[in-house]
């Protein structure tokens, strides 16, 4: 993997919550901490302003792994509070005197690329995970977002994407393409839980032995789509399929407004909102079907886990999700499309020997192209680049 023993690696992201940016920020600091690298992470609290540390930071401390909070990094922009997180990374910087600053999500990739700058840090790399300006915003604001994108990437040595859509659009941006690398995020396969056992510790109460069981990990915002899947579920139960739908998550701001919503379609038998889960990846196989219907993704670690869970998956048609399931490996639907989710879940309810075929695709494709070790290599070859 090449020596990094005595490298001083400093990563940096904006919110300490738990998904797929802080998924991959607690693998790769506790794997370089572990070969003898001197690994800290810079982080904010679970999004707004002056929240405490969420998971990443205790799964850091449980590796490990020296943590910094920085109280001034929070989801909403505010031009003051901008202006104190500059300051607070700048010295924090200068103090530490890391090597390499690896940078993730676009707030820390930002602020941490121009106060790298100014630190003079030799080796300043920048994950994306997905272009911020994809999101449904007004068009000024995607101007601005792609203009502060492109000034990130300019100051960075290297910028990672994590799929091939990025890579491919980021590269035409101007005096990028020679620092943007395809890396995809990598997987080493667990123990997992058997189904009967999953099943009854994920609903205790069981369910009749007929029904299909769905389930999706992932946080409660805009980008996942979560809404399109909760009107599915009131398309399958009209059309007599008997399912039960399982999110396992906890945060973000859409969770009361889909709890109200699942009432108020009468689906409070079928969708069981499950909360936080620890391991949650080894319960899959309780799963019939795996939803992931995003509207925007960068490169979803939870189908990773479906893959190695050998589930069969439903996902929307989209960059990042298309990395790594097509018409081979899963089903793929139309974004923002309940009826096409609603379908194809239905199809495959009744289709066992397709969704095993699948599952069977899906978990030889993640286990031959998303390795651990494919992922490390190439990120410690950007590492010792300068």
């Amino acid at each position: 993997m090449g020596d990094l023993s005595g490298t001083k690696i400093l990563y940096v992201i904006t919110k300490s919550n738990w998904g797929g940016a802080q998924a991959q920020v607690y693998t790769l600091a506790s794997h370089y901490a572990a070969l003898g690298a001197e690994v800290a992470v810079a982080l904010g609290g679970t999004g707004a302003p002056g929240a405490p540390t969420g998971r990443l930071a205790e799964e850091l401390r449980g590796a490990v792994v020296r943590t910094l909070f920085l109280p001034t990094f929070a989801r909403d922009v505010s031009v003051l509070r901008e202006l104190r997180a500059f300051r607070d990374l700048y010295r924090l910087l200068r103090s530490e005197r890391p090597h390499v600053v690896h940078l993730h999500s676009s707030k820390a990739g930002g602020l941490g690329a121009l106060a790298s700058r100014c630190a003079r840090v030799p080796n300043i790399v920048f994950t994306s995970h997905g272009l911020a300006y994809d999101e449904d915003r007004p068009p000024v604001t995607r101007a601005l977002i792609k203009l502060a994108t492109w000034a990130t990437f300019v100051l960075c040595h290297s910028v990672i994407a994590i799929s091939q859509d990025t890579y491919t659009r980021a590269r035409r941006l101007p005096f990028c393409a020679s620092r943007v690398r395809l890396i995809y995020n990598g997987i080493t396969p667990q123990a997992l839980i058997e189904r009967e056992a999953a099943r009854s510790a994920l609903l205790p109460r069981g369910v009749t032995s007929n029904t299909i069981w769905i389930g999706t990990i992932s946080e409660f915002t805009r980008n996942k789509g979560l809404t399109y899947l909760v009107r599915a579920a009131r398309l399958m139960k009209t059309r007599g399929v008997a399912f039960v739908l399982c999110i396992i998550g906890t945060e973000g701001d859409e969770r009361e407004m889909l709890e109200q919503l699942v009432v108020s379609e009468g689906l409070t038998p079928q969708v069981h909102f499950l909360g936080f889960v620890p391991e949650a990846a080894r319960y899959l196989r309780a799963f019939d079907i795996f939803t992931l219907t995003s509207v925007k993704e960068g490169l979803p670690y939870v189908l990773l886990e479906a893959g190695v869970s050998s589930c069969a998956v439903v996902g929307s048609r989209i960059p990042g999700i298309t990395d790594i399931v097509d018409d081979e490996h899963g089903v793929l639907v139309p974004p923002k499309d309940p009826s096409a989710i609603a379908l194809a879940c239905a199809d495959l309810a009744t289709n066992k020997e397709r969704r095993d075929t699948l599952g069977q695709a899906l978990h030889a494709r993640v286990l031959r192209d998303f390795s651990h070790k494919q992922m490390f290599q190439a990120i410690t070859a950007i590492y010792r680049a300068r």
